[in-house]
């Protein structure tokens, strides 16, 4: 069970040294585009520092007018994370928590709209009388505050902090200008910047080209900054001659040019910066602390995604499936078990459009060993994701639901076997004949739009004797929601009378957060956000037995398939049966 946790800093991860009397700091910048992976890159050298057992975490900065992510497209933006305290957060936040194990806070968001917000309100309140408020030194000041407020406040080694956007962006360069002053304010040694660029692959002529890279550093150094250390995300190893070309431009030692290649899965990241003496270069530039560097679990993380046998494929049946990071989250919960169970989970995310144009579509789903339908909001796609929650529970698919998974099953229930004609949530109709998910009585007044939604960690009671009880383990949980609409209790007594169970509920039974149907294969849905919580090496436990279901559901039908085959085969005479062999023995990998 993942249990309620304070937001903030794991305390196993103090350093042996006690408390410091200055943080140190570690900017990471990117250049050239977006999208390089600067969040994986950051989560990888904050999880190198934990391993130092230095006291270390993560913060995002994103120079959007936004005051946090809550209101923006996820097929523009990706996945709205969410924290444990309800902040409504950039999906990189999600990165960290994943690779560090720790539960991080809204704090560790920064935007434009939250700065810019404090500062007016300050303005307003007179705390600036007579002055002329400008962007440097006021802004400026507030950003060097919450940084270093938060470095403060868990008291930590070294706070590492990423700045979204791209080098040479006009909504950047507040912040940028912040970090050039902290580096100049608490002194060079305190302070280290890695700037994440591009080295492209010509497939012409398959040269690796660093001019990109030369010129966003260039633009980097215009406005005060000189990088520390170049990580160069290339498709290939980075050779000596690339290196050296770029640490000559770049005006840094070829030591510090580290080639961030593709791998298999983004949990090797880490061991890539590590091979390369990144570890040593930080803790030289930083002065920090030789504590020592185990891997620990995190290396039977890496291993156990270099060993996956092919395995299942899922359909990700979603309203926001043309970006795949709208469900980062999902996707990372979905490959945490099937790592920890030995096996690839492939996914196909399947717009639920499809389904509303032509219902023969749903027939596809068949060639799948398990259907997943995520959170959403919205009118469009939505009868196609009924019909893909009802498609599974007649063809007995295992199927997992998630918020508006979860809300979607109830209304395809509803409809399909209480015979309630009319039945939908009023979120996607107002005049629904039978209402049986609503909004939330609290949100009926509600105005403004943003972080106003239930949000962040609520308790949950799980029913002995459950399928849900079986997979949780216990009677109490604790799960992250974000969500404006839930079952109308009016309807709870007929659904449960045609087979429905609620086995989870929250706020004194008030609100339904899970229902099964025990008569299915597997067959669970749930309202809160159970991706939030997945961890590599310790997968959240309904994605675990989902996973679980979808492998002995392929297993079923391949058996399936080979009997009808032997059938197939024996009943022609004519053919002899193919012979029998004994399976070679394969050494065990040390």
């Amino acid at each position: 069970m993942q249990d309620k946790v304070t937001s903030g800093i794991n305390n196993s991860n103090a350093s042996s040294t006690g408390t410091q009397a200055r943080s140190r700091y570690i900017f990471v910048t990117g250049g050239v585009m977006s999208g390089l992976g600067k969040g994986v890159v950051t989560a990888s050298i904050a999880k190198l520092l934990q391993l130092c057992n230095l006291r270390v975490s993560c913060m995002k900065i994103d120079p959007y007018l936004n005051v946090d992510a809550g209101t923006m497209n996820p097929m523009i933006h990706g996945e709205v994370f969410v924290t444990e305290d309800g902040g409504e957060c950039d999906m990189d936040i999600g990165a960290y928590e994943r690779f560090l194990d720790t539960n991080l806070s809204r704090d560790h968001n920064i935007t434009t709209g939250k700065v810019y917000s404090s500062v007016i309100e300050r303005e307003r309140k007179g705390e600036y009388l007579g002055q002329c408020v400008q962007i440097i030194p006021h802004v400026t000041d507030e950003i060097k505050a919450r940084i270093r407020g938060l470095a403060a406040k868990h008291m930590l080694d070294v706070l590492v902090v990423e700045c979204g956007g791209t080098v040479g962006d006009i909504e950047s360069l507040p912040f940028l200008e912040a970090m050039r002053q902290i580096r100049l304010e608490d002194g060079a040694e305190n302070v280290l910047f890695v700037h994440v660029t591009l080295a492209p692959v010509l497939d012409v002529v398959g040269e690796v080209k660093t001019k990109p890279t030369q010129h966003s550093v260039q633009e980097l150094r215009r406005i005060g900054i000189q990088p520390d250390i170049i990580a160069v995300r290339s498709r290939v190893i980075l050779d000596d001659g690339i290196k050296s070309k770029i640490a000559l431009f770049a005006n840094v030692s070829m030591r510090d040019v580290i080639s961030c290649h593709d791998v298999d899965s983004i949990y090797e990241v880490p061991e890539v910066l590590q091979q390369q003496g990144i570890v040593d270069r930080i803790r030289h530039r930083l002065g920090l602390p030789d504590h020592g560097f185990e891997w620990g679990s995190w290396r039977q993380v890496m291993d156990s995604y270099r060993s996956l046998r092919d395995g299942i494929r899922i359909a990700m049946v979603g309203k926001y499936v043309k970006l795949a990071d709208s469900y980062v989250s999902v996707n990372q919960a979905l490959s945490h078990a099937g790592a920890m169970l030995g096996y690839r989970v492939r996914i196909d995310h399947i717009d639920a459009e499809l389904f509303e144009q032509d219902s023969r579509n749903l027939s596809m789903l068949d060639g799948y060993s398990g259907i997943l339908v995520p959170g959403g909001f919205g009118r469009r796609g939505s009868e196609g994701i009924i019909r893909a929650a009802d498609y599974a529970r007649v063809k007995d698919i295992p199927y997992l639901g998630i918020c508006f998974g979860f809300q979607l099953a109830i209304v395809a229930f509803a409809r399909s076997v209480c015979m309630l004609d009319g039945a939908n949530s009023t979120e996607l109709d107002e005049d629904a004949r039978h209402p049986v998910v609503h909004l939330l009585p609290e949100q009926r007044d509600v105005v403004n739009l943003g972080g106003t939604m239930r949000l962040g960690t609520h308790e949950i009671d799980v029913k002995d004797g459950t399928l849900a009880y079986s997979i949780y383990g216990s009677r109490r949980i604790y799960k992250r929601h974000r969500h404006r609409y839930e079952l109308n209790l009016e309807y709870r007594d007929i659904l449960e009378r045609h087979g429905m169970i609620f086995s989870g509920w929250s706020d004194g039974a008030r609100r339904m957060e899970i229902l099964e149907l025990p008569d299915s294969r597997f067959y669970l849905a749930v309202q809160y956000h159970a991706e939030f919580t997945s961890r590599p090496g310790r997968p959240e436990e309904a994605f675990l037995a989902f996973v679980k279901a979808a492998l002995e559901y392929s297993g079923s039908n391949e058996r399936a398939r080979m009997r009808k085959r032997v059938r197939g085969i024996h009943s022609h005479p004519s053919q002899s049966p193919p012979p029998i062999s004994k399976p070679r023995s394969r050494a065990r990998k040390v």
